[in-house]
């Protein structure tokens, strides 16, 4: 079902009044039909010059045959073209003595007269047809007047003139008489405006509606269908305002709102589209917004602004929030090595970028060791909370090589560094892990062999960690156990082991030292 957008503001416009036939405007006679004739009856009625309200000299018909009874006084208009109207309305201004004040009357005064009207194609009426008679005539109502005169007011040429609009319809032929039938009254007939009712042109809810016809009915609602002003779209219904029989609009159904880049101005009658340098990014009565910050338009109706060159927005960022930048390094890294981890600590970057989303990436790169230059840390290393997007400026590493330099650089980026076309701005620090016990050593041959010596060599430890200070030798025969092995010391890879008892197999194992200790003997190799 769709829904109804029911707004009730219409803004107060006059309904439109179209003339037909205006008693006022007449410069001769108006040669109206009376009915007795004039001339034959004294009952008639009779075309004078009168004044209105305003002393104005206007053609007029008066009658005052208040003493017979049984009056049946008409006048009746010329031929009246309706000129497409289904409903009308006539405007009588008339006077009419009070019978009170007239001396001697019969109770068959009155003081009221009655309007008829009569439809015809076309101008065919004559002095007898139609028949001066309620049938073929159809009545619209009994006229009575709010205020009467007296003799008094006349001698004091008091003019009091009473004025009542009536409607009547349907009437769908080409035109219509309008007749006034007195039936024993002293009245005069000032006036009559006939007239039909339009509803305006007029620009609400976004849409113009063109001038509409009022319905045939006082109650009738006439259906209009409005169009969007230029850079407006309707909005869920299509767009409607309804006519009534007064010629009043009511009952808005829909609206039209701007588009996106236009802002309503002038009461809502116009859609401008937003001048350079603001924006509007969607539909509605919303106005345009000034760019904001590092931003500006391309054009005038923007839905919005472009960041300038350097400045940024993300997907998820309002259109109405500033653009922004990339932050600058982070300041004053601070290192606590603790043999093969180390804590870093950093001052967060002076400028932010203009964003509250900065986080941190830590690189690692391994340097020296004799690889030529610093590569990048391998995957054993450990941080903790995390190597990237972290919050805090603080981070934890750990399973470093012993007895390496490393260079640490800390990054700051933001919700639009990914969008610059430029490197992360970062901070970096150098350290080098403390010397540990040195790995094992991988291989061990025999050099040379005599009766009872012998010359075994072996190979530097493939993680030394830290400076190699020396050797120690163990060795046994096969057959004993290693608690009853002998020790030497090497400065170097090479030992000469001597008193050997000849024919006999020894088991041979070697470890390296450096300042942190010894590590693991190697692998038992029998010679």
């Amino acid at each position: 079902m769709d829904i109804l957008w029911i707004l009730w503001s219409i803004p107060a416009v006059i309904a439109v009044e179209e003339m037909l036939m205006d008693s006022t405007t007449a410069t001769a006679e108006l040669g109206w039909t009376v009915y007795p004739v004039s001339g034959s009856s004294d009952n008639s009625w009779e075309e004078v010059s009168g004044y209105d309200e305003h002393m104005n000299t206007i053609r007029t018909y008066q009658v005052c045959n208040v003493f017979d009874s049984n009056q049946n006084n008409w006048v009746r208009t010329k031929y009246i073209r309706r000129r497409g109207a289904q409903r009308i309305h006539v405007e009588m201004k008339f006077s009419v003595r009070d019978c009170s004040s007239i001396p001697n009357v019969p109770g068959s005064c009155k003081e009221t007269f009655n309007l008829y009207y009569y439809e015809s194609d076309s101008d065919t009426a004559t002095r007898t047809s139609p028949a001066w008679m309620e049938n073929p005539w159809i009545k619209v109502d009994t006229i009575a007047a709010d205020e009467s005169f007296s003799q008094v007011d006349l001698g004091g040429r008091v003019m009091k003139i009473n004025t009542e609009v009536r409607s009547f319809g349907p009437v769908s032929k080409n035109g219509f008489y309008l007749a006034f039938q007195d039936y024993g009254g002293c009245m005069s007939l000032i006036a009559v405006r006939v007239f039909y009712r339009k509803c305006p042109r007029i620009i609400t809810n976004g849409a113009l509606f063109q001038e509409t016809l009022s319905g045939a009915e006082s109650t009738s609602l006439v259906a209009a269908r409005g169009v969007c002003i230029p850079n407006a779209e309707e909005v869920d219904v299509p767009i409607k305002l309804y006519c009534n029989g007064d010629g009043e609009w009511m009952v808005p159904i829909g609206r039209c709102m701007c588009k996106a880049g236009n802002e309503a101005v002038e009461n809502g009658t116009v859609c401008r589209a937003c001048p350079s340098g603001f924006f509007k990014p969607t539909q509605g009565d919303e106005s345009c917004m000034q760019c904001p910050i590092n931003s500006r338009t391309t054009s005038e109706g923007a839905i919005n602004c472009v960041c300038r060159n350097g400045y940024y927005r993300t997907d998820s960022d309002p259109l109405q929030m500033p653009c922004t930048t990339v932050p600058s390094a982070p300041q004053t890294v601070i290192s606590s090595v603790n043999e093969t981890s180390v804590m870093l600590e950093w001052i967060p970057p002076r400028d932010s970028g203009g964003r509250e989303d900065v986080v941190y990436n830590i690189i690692c790169k391994s340097c020296g060791g004799g690889r030529g230059g610093c590569t990048r840390c391998g995957d054993n290393v450990q941080f903790l909370p995390r190597q990237l997007g972290l919050t805090k400026s603080r981070v934890y590493i750990s399973d470093l090589l012993a007895h390496t330099q490393y260079t640490f650089e800390v990054q700051a980026v933001n919700g639009v560094s990914d969008q610059s076309p430029y490197s992360p701005q970062y901070a970096s620090v150098n350290i080098t892990t403390n010397q540990a016990a040195p790995s094992t050593v991988s291989i061990m041959h025999q050099v040379s062999r005599t009766v009872d010596s012998i010359t075994l060599s072996w190979s530097q430890p493939d993680q030394p960690n830290g400076v190699i200070l020396d050797y120690e030798l163990q060795y046994y025969e096969k057959d004993q156990s290693e608690y009853n092995s002998t020790t030497i010391r090497s400065q170097t890879n090479t030992a000469v082991i001597r008193g050997l008892k000849s024919g006999s197999i020894y088991v041979f194992q070697v470890r390296a030292r450096t300042v942190a200790g010894f590590g693991r003997y190697s692998g038992k190799l029998y010679f």
